[in-house]
């Protein structure tokens, strides 16, 4: 009997895995799985403790769910990447392996790891690896020169010409094996520090989380383009936390959003956020022509040259939300206790590190790693360069948010705002995003700072930090 080895790594289901159904087309193979923890290069790539638990979840949820199907899962730990190689090697001569299946990940290290592996295990094990976290294959996207898309939109429409085309498909979840399995062993829990989770903002299992976006699709994709900016109201698909550990796949996204809206790809009802679908595939693709941006670089090199502020006091008062300015605050003090932030506040908090306090870029970068449930390295450094003007695509860099006019506008009357900083609470609706002004009227103390910085001189500051690099 043949051994099939399913590597699993950031996708933890059983529905519309690639990989996973590939190992189970031979009906009379033996089909097992791997999950192996790697806490070395998780502290390396500074993973969320909050992602860790959410990856511990599913991993439970993983386990029971291919046991129902035959299928035992092993869970094991080998500190990093290089570790990785060694042990998968063994475990293949252990278990007699014949094939190893694997979804590919896209981060520079990760594609080292992967050929690394395949080349110790040839020739004794055949490798497969497949583009499964990806509507469509790195590099299948490119201009006329075969050169990847630089700018978004016109990848955008080459994109959705190629879906046009042929969407890809969705394969099933495997049928029950007919060969016997042992009795499902209890995992051990990885060496790695995990934080518990909300579980009505992100419900563990594969089956809440297809629920999820089928509620979404159905109800609220409709007013997404309406309400998305405004994170008072719920008007987001919270679905990148799945997509981020593999719990839901691209494919599943826009198949049930086509189903629902079978206009989305000609503009209709849900191209909005079929636009964020595209944006994420958009990140991936750059990752893979632009292995720089694995390595902390900017994509505009010009970039480099920009004269950072080190300010560790101000860096760390707008990690805790004491800055004085009410929309970043609440953003911040949301990421603290939730692991996620709307999206809005992402590119608020982003420019005003950056623009506001002239902070490196990356240190927020790396800030939102060690923080969010939905960490993912391409969405993530595409964000945080797209806030600071040195990636592709980006906001030019004269482009400076004031958060107070953001606040404002994205958060009128402060709800959001006092849902989080409840000092705020008897402020006016009017006074809300300048409340230090209210208070000195009133004669009044608030338990809130004042802004650590002048936005308008701090804007000057920016412009020419930024055109001293550029002349440079």
């Amino acid at each position: 009997m043949t051994t099939h080895l399913v590597w699993f790594r950031n996708d933890l289901r059983v529905n519309d895995n690639l990989a996973l159904a590939a190992a189970c087309r031979d009906p009379g193979a033996r089909v097992i799985g791997i999950f192996i923890a790697t806490p070395l290069q998780w502290r390396k790539h500074e993973m969320s403790p909050r992602q860790a638990e959410f990856i511990w979840q599913h991993l439970q949820s993983l386990h029971a769910a291919l046991a129902e199907r035959g299928i035992e899962l092993f869970v094991r730990q080998a500190d990093g990447f290089d570790d990785c190689v060694g042990f998968l090697q063994n475990f293949c001569e252990t278990q007699k392996v014949d094939a190893l299946f694997y979804n590919y990940q896209y981060e520079l290290n990760e594609r080292q790891r992967d050929a690394a592996v395949e080349k110790v295990l040839s020739p004794g094990v055949v490798c497969q690896g497949f583009d499964d976290s990806v509507l469509l294959p790195p590099g299948s996207v490119t201009t006329g020169n075969h050169e990847m898309y630089k700018v978004f939109t016109p990848f955008s429409r080459a994109f959705i010409k190629r879906l046009n085309e042929g969407l890809p498909e969705c394969v099933s979840a495997p049928q029950v094996r007919k060969t016997t399995m042992p009795e499902p062993q209890k995992l051990t829990v990885f060496d790695y520090p995990c934080q518990p989770i909300d579980p009505n903002l992100f419900p563990c299992g594969e089956k809440q989380a297809i629920n999820q976006l089928r509620l979404f699709c159905r109800q609220s994709v409709v007013d997404y383009a309406q309400q998305r900016d405004f994170p008072a109201i719920d008007g987001t698909s919270r679905l990148s936390a799945y997509l981020a550990v593999g719990v839901l796949s691209p494919r599943q996204c826009l198949h049930r959003l086509l189903k629902e809206h079978p206009q989305a790809l000609e503009g209709g009802g849900g191209a909005v956020w079929l636009n964020e679908l595209i944006w994420r595939e958009f990140y991936r693709h750059l990752l893979v022509a632009y292995p720089k941006l694995c390595r902390h670089q900017p994509f505009i090199s010009w970039t480099d040259n920009v004269t950072w502020r080190q300010d560790d006091a101000q860096f760390v008062v707008w990690q805790q939300g004491r800055t004085g300015f009410p929309i970043v605050d609440a953003a911040m003090r949301q990421l603290s206790s939730t692991g996620w932030m709307h999206n809005r506040l992402r590119m608020v908090v982003a420019s005003f590190l950056v623009k506001d306090l002239l902070v490196d870029w990356r240190q927020g970068e790396r800030y939102f790693m060690s923080q969010l449930i939905d960490g993912d390295l391409a969405a993530n450094n595409g964000g945080w360069q797209w806030a600071a003007s040195t990636g592709t695509d980006a906001a030019p860099y004269f482009r400076i948010f004031n958060p107070t006019t953001q606040g404002e506008r994205f958060d009128g009357k402060g709800e959001f705002i006092r849902q989080w900083l409840p000092e705020l609470s008897r402020v006016p609706d009017k006074h809300i995003h300048t409340p230090w002004v209210w208070a000195e009227k009133q004669s009044l103390t608030l338990d809130y700072p004042r802004p650590i910085v002048d936005h308008k001189q701090a804007r000057i500051t920016t412009l020419a930090a930024y055109e001293a690099a550029r002349k440079s």
